[in-house]
């Protein structure tokens, strides 16, 4: 956006052209759609009538646009949404002015919530039978160590395992 936004009194002839008075320049349809953008105030004449034609440019803009698909118009107005909706969001903020100690215990409140949540659901799991995560985890734990153990023994059978030489008969 420019800091200090310019008039711009754009001249359209009979041929169709636009002509922008204050550069000195022909113009696009896009590049009055740039000017507006960029917050300056135009006004379109017809250059033999006089008549305002400002609306009706500026609604061939917006089916141009549309053509080119809705995401420019979209991304053209998503900025002043996005400063809109954040300053509608500072007032409320402001207006309610909510203490650090509310939010502080509507966490508190938040955890306890998802604890007792957590209980029931294991309560539920213990009652149809079905084991839990930790009672999973607690399972797999064990069978590491017991894999472990049969490893270290199977590791010391296999030493008792080799045949000795049998002294005697030759």
């Amino acid at each position: 956006m420019t800091a200090n936004p310019e008039r711009h009194l754009i001249k359209k002839y009979a041929n169709r052209k636009l002509y922008d008075t204050r550069t000195s320049r022909y113009i696009t349809l896009e590049g009055i759609a740039e000017l507006v953008r960029d917050g300056h105030d135009i006004r379109v004449v017809d250059r033999d009538s006089g008549a305002d034609l400002t609306q009706v440019v500026l609604s061939q803009i917006v089916l141009t646009e549309e053509k080119r698909g809705p995401q420019r118009l979209v991304d053209a107005g998503a900025d002043a949404l996005h400063e809109r909706g954040q300053t509608l969001l500072d007032y409320v903020r402001k207006t309610l002015n909510v203490p650090g100690d509310i939010v502080g215990e509507v966490e508190r409140r938040r955890g306890n919530i998802e604890s007792m949540v957590d209980e029931a659901i294991e309560r539920t799991l213990r009652r149809l039978r079905i084991p839990s995560r930790a009672d999973v985890d607690a399972i797999n734990k064990r069978l590491d160590r017991l894999s472990a153990q049969l490893k270290k023994a199977n590791g010391q059978v296999s030493k008792r395992a080799v045949p000795r030489r049998r002294r005697g008969a030759r």
